[in-house]
């Protein structure tokens, strides 16, 4: 199967954070533009508001097939990196090597 490119859409809740772990990831939204990043990225994007209860996770992925489960395990991999809990992670994937693209059409 051939390799293609993958955005992962990760989302999943926070559960049981402590004050001290509250405190942590509201200082982390300190600075944050979402518009700068929060996008889809190699890196991955962890992103939350100061509620502190849902959570999404973007990521790029190339694979050659499983992107899902790639990204369940990068979005875990980083929440595991913060200590925090969390549960219901859920992905969507979408394969960028099999959208279409519609071209405006030209007037006159």
């Amino acid at each position: 199967m051939a390799e293609h490119t993958y955005r992962v859409l990760v989302r999943g809740r926070f559960t049981d954070l402590t004050p001290d772990q509250r405190a942590s990831l509201l200082g982390r939204l300190e600075g944050f533009d979402f518009l700068r990043d929060a996008g889809f990225s190699e890196e991955g994007a962890l992103t939350y508001d100061e509620k502190l209860d849902f959570f999404s996770y973007r990521v790029i992925l190339s694979a050659a097939e499983k992107a899902d489960e790639a990204g369940l395990r990068r979005a875990s991999t980083a929440l595991d990196a913060l200590g925090v809990d969390f549960k219901g992670l859920k992905a969507k994937v979408t394969d960028m090597d099999e959208m279409k693209v519609n071209r405006p059409k030209r007037l006159g």
